[in-house]
């Protein structure tokens, strides 16, 4: 694929031809028309700023807009969140469908970042339940208890293009902002509960 030419060669190429016009870059013609070239290639490069700022997950000067859209920093956003952790709330938000199931917990989680088990639990019932089966004794309400087993906190790390030249190369975030989400907007009915284990299933 050929390269584009700059905006210098595309005004040498409009010129007439002729020696009054030389088309050597060092002249005074030439560096005149270096001169008249340097605007529209820093206006095409804003135009193409402004095409990656409309993708959230690529934004950088109008994540702050995107955020104020979205009602974002709220009070279950990390204090200090990174740059990645900022667009990865960002992203949840935008496909927060408003959905309350087990599934939807799921996603989040793995929106977020975080690697998670959710178990919910059911009474022990005759004629259903099995000896030695996931089914607990207990009362009819523990039906509406699940649990959120979380791996290990989430690591991020810094990578070039997607974190702020100010942050640190690691950093360790335990899943308070997932537990606080889920606590919000859980159904009012429900008992959830969380447990933190280190992940085991790593090599």
């Amino acid at each position: 694929m050929s390269k584009k030419p700059g905006y210098f060669e595309q005004l040498v190429s409009l010129q007439p031809p002729g020696m009054a016009l030389p088309q050597v870059a060092d002249s005074d013609w030439g560096l005149l028309l270096q001169g008249m070239a340097q605007e529209p290639e820093r206006i095409e490069a804003r135009a193409e700023d402004l095409v990656r700022e409309s993708d959230p997950r690529l934004a950088i000067e109008l994540l702050e807009e995107w955020e104020r859209a979205y009602g974002l920093p709220d009070p279950c956003m990390l204090a200090g969140a990174t740059l990645q952790e900022r667009r990865a709330a960002l992203l949840a938000r935008l496909n927060d469908v408003g959905r309350q199931d087990i599934a939807y917990y799921r996603e989040l989680a793995d929106m977020l970042g975080y690697d998670v088990d959710i178990e919910e639990f059911r009474p022990f019932t005759c004629g259903e339940s099995e000896c030695g089966g996931p089914d607990m004794c207990g009362p009819e309400a523990m039906r509406h208890w699940w649990n959120i087993t979380v791996y290990g906190p989430r690591l991020v790390l810094f990578r070039c293009g997607e974190s702020a030249p100010i942050e640190r190369l690691g950093d360790w975030r335990e899943a308070k902002d997932l537990e606080c989400i889920i606590r919000r907007d859980h159904l009012a009915h429900d008992l959830v509960t969380f447990t933190y284990l280190e992940d085991w299933r790593q090599p």
